[in-house]
């Protein structure tokens, strides 16, 4: 097969993993490893590093809109994963430190998608837009990946922190 990557997704960097990447093996999971589709194929894993700025948040939605096209993600469930995809980049900008990275899997199991955002571990102090709004206008965003996500956690590592969430194509 070959290796369109560049042209469907510019300015972005393209993994792909192999069955014996015990990270991505079924068996992970309960030896506390970061849940994530089993065997993606070529072009299925995208992974992009983020600025720690605000506009971080537009520019992964963007990655995930072009990585929901290309994987034939219906519309309804590209929404969902544009939502999720801004909550989580979101807290990472407001609340951790650098670096931030995306990372999308489309799920060849289910049609879903596992979207994955990794920073470098909380921040002493909030990012500016929190700090210059009151509570009752941001907290919500957890809530929201909750209820649209059908699993989704959080992995603390050596490199800092991931939280990741699995939205199905149903």
């Amino acid at each position: 097969m070959e290796d369109r990557s560049a042209e469907i997704f510019p300015d972005v960097i393209v993994m792909y993993v192999t069955a014996q990447d015990s990270a991505f093996s079924p068996t992970a999971n309960a030896a506390g490893k970061i849940p994530a589709p089993r065997r993606p194929a070529e072009d299925d894993e995208v992974t992009q590093a983020l600025e720690c700025r605000p506009e971080a948040a537009g520019q992964a939605r963007h990655t995930a809109e072009v990585a929901c096209r290309a994987w034939h993600v219906d519309g309804e469930a590209t929404d969902a994963v544009l939502l999720v995809v801004s909550e989580l980049v979101t807290n990472a900008v407001e609340h951790a430190q650098p670096p931030v990275t995306l990372n999308l899997q489309h799920d060849l199991a289910d049609g879903g998608v596992w979207v994955g955002v990794t920073d470098g571990g909380p921040a002493a102090h909030d990012g500016p837009w929190i700090s210059s709004c009151s509570g009752d206008e941001h907290g919500r965003g957890m809530d929201i990946v909750d209820a649209i996500a059908e699993t989704h956690g959080t992995h603390c590592h050596q490199g800092g922190t991931t939280h990741w969430a699995h939205l199905s194509a149903a």
